[in-house]
């Protein structure tokens, strides 16, 4: 059974920072890309970051390459994520997503193409 555990969410004031996990068990990691996606009530799931089953590449909207980076550690089964110049508008709740493949060319990263999910880790940004 594929399991994701997203873990490091809380509530942070504007301006500070968080590091997000997610460990993933069940598949094979190392063959997975996996991305950050963050959803407000409402809203369509929104992709965060992502990045290719080896590490080496990445992908981010232009709106969150500033802030926001995304890694992971194959050894350990986790990918991670640094928030940093938490804004209000990021307050919302994160989830973490694994492929079925490596990666996509061109790259894609759209929720659709993400067969496993986590359950999500809550982001709380006050001013």
């Amino acid at each position: 059974q594929v399991r994701l555990v997203e873990s490091g969410g809380g509530a942070v004031e504007a301006g500070g920072s968080l590091r997000l996990s997610c460990t993933v068990s069940g598949l094979t990691f190392r063959d997975s890309a996996m991305g950050w996606f963050r959803q407000t009530q409402g809203q369509a799931r929104e992709l965060v970051s992502c990045i290719n089953s080896r590490g080496g590449l990445t992908y981010a909207p232009d709106s969150m390459k500033d802030r926001f980076t995304i890694s992971r550690d194959n050894s350990r089964n986790t990918m991670y994520l640094q928030m940093n110049l938490l804004k209000t508008d990021d307050t919302a709740t994160y989830y973490c997503a694994a492929a079925r493949i490596g990666w996509w060319y061109p790259v894609q990263c759209d929720p659709e193409d993400f067969g496993y999910w986590g359950q999500g880790t809550q982001v709380t940004v006050s001013s």
